[in-house]
């Protein structure tokens, strides 16, 4: 299997490129400069200057593109609909790094997290725009994507045990009453569904145990 890590310098993207180089997978790390991850392989360009021929060759593409500016926040959904397009019609998965704000709250879902009272207002605009991004993907009939939603308390920082629950649209919490999730835990889960491909068009969610 071929895997492509985009935006692959960053926090998440190096540790799902290490993740996937520890496995023995064939990664690429896809950067804009100069390569900062395990992987050999690389190709230099930014996301919106790739083209169907450089994906061309990959089993799955993994989006780990993220920001936090408020400016470039709709790069959430630019992004990822330009890797749509030119993975459209073909067999490559894509995979997205998603936000735990859309999750649901509701078996019925009627309410997002995002929209609850108590949501932390500082994260609201990129609950907003990742909420914005996959209802875009929804729309996509013709890509193999799969978003993967985090855990409320995403922790950059935080150990790999190399364990999770795997969940689907609906918010949910660890035996401990937890919603959080390490970087590292989170690359294993975004590893294993790359290898194992069982989500396709659909938002699953993942938290530590």
């Amino acid at each position: 299997m071929k895997i492509a890590v985009v935006a692959a310098n960053g926090r998440a993207g190096r540790l799902i490129v290490a993740e996937a180089v520890k496995r023995g997978v064939d990664v690429t790390a896809v950067v804009r400069s100069e390569n900062k991850t395990a992987a050999k392989n690389v190709i230099q360009k930014d996301i919106m200057d790739l083209t169907a021929d450089d994906l061309k060759n990959f089993d799955v593409v993994i989006d780990a593109f993220g920001t936090w500016k408020v400016e470039d926040l709709p790069k959430h959904t630019t992004t990822s609909q330009h890797l749509c397009n030119i993975l459209s019609g073909t067999n490559t998965r894509l995979l997205i790094i998603g936000g735990a704000g859309s999750l649901y709250t509701d078996e019925k879902h009627t309410a997002q997290l995002f929209n609850a009272p108590n949501f932390p207002k500082e994260y609201l605009p990129t609950a907003t725009a990742q909420a914005n991004e996959l209802a875009e993907l929804r729309k996509r009939n013709d890509v193999k994507w799969t978003f993967v939603s985090p855990a409320a308390d995403f922790q950059a920082e935080g150990e790999r045990t190399g364990k999770y629950i795997l969940a689907g649209e609906v918010f949910t919490l660890n035996s401990k009453g937890e919603s959080v999730i390490s970087y590292a835990d989170y690359a294993v889960a975004m590893v294993d569904e790359a290898l194992s491909g069982n989500h396709i068009q659909q938002r699953i969610s993942v938290v530590r145990e």
